[in-house]
């Protein structure tokens, strides 16, 4: 129905919505952070430069309008985070504890079908979104989308300074668990 009467305005709407969801992901991983005071390991700042790029796909097609080189970025971005994602679930000493389950599963599990929901998002818009190329848009960004844009760029800010003063300018939590047979890695969450 978005897309039938305006599709420009159905592309930013959808687009701006799924921009809020990754931000939710981003200061969600934030608190996780801190109520359990968990480094987060090097493979879950993986995922979050993930969520991070696939934003600034979404960013793009809010700013600019679609373009299938802005869902690409969020599909590279997709691809990126399940591989990160599956290497913490997939380790030979199991997931890394990262808190209490989260409705019954861990996070690394509700991270992996965020980075499946990212896929099937890209999918749906690229056969959905008939406005193709890159193209400005004349009409400006409304002031939700702004707002949501804003909010993603705090949320990309909180999440490198917190990780800088938990972490320093090393890597953060043990890399033992990159390789394969080598225990997991015991650091946070996303």
């Amino acid at each position: 129905m978005l897309f039938s009467l305006n599709p420009a305005r159905g592309s930013r709407v959808i687009n701006t919505l799924a921009l809020l969801g990754i931000s939710a992901l981003l200061y969600g991983a934030f608190a996780w952070q801190l109520l359990f005071g968990s480094e987060p390991c090097p493979l879950c700042l993986l995922q979050r430069a993930a969520f991070v790029m696939a934003g600034v796909g979404m960013v793009l097609n809010i700013r600019l309008g679609p373009s299938p080189l802005h869902y690409a970025m969020i599909l590279a971005a997709a691809l990126g985070g399940l591989v990160a994602a599956g290497n913490l679930l997939l380790a030979p000493a199991g997931p890394p504890r990262a808190g209490p389950p989260l409705l019954g599963m861990s996070v690394h599990s509700w991270t992996f079908l965020a980075f499946c929901t990212l896929l099937v998002f890209c999918v749906l818009m690229l056969a959905a979104d008939r406005k193709w190329g890159d193209n400005a848009l004349k009409k400006p960004v409304a002031l939700p989308a702004l707002i949501v844009m804003g909010l993603f760029l705090l949320a990309i800010l909180v999440n490198v300074a917190a990780t800088s003063l938990q972490c320093g300018l090393g890597e953060c939590g043990p890399v033992s668990g990159i390789a394969p047979g080598a225990p997991a890695p015991s650091g946070g969450g996303v």
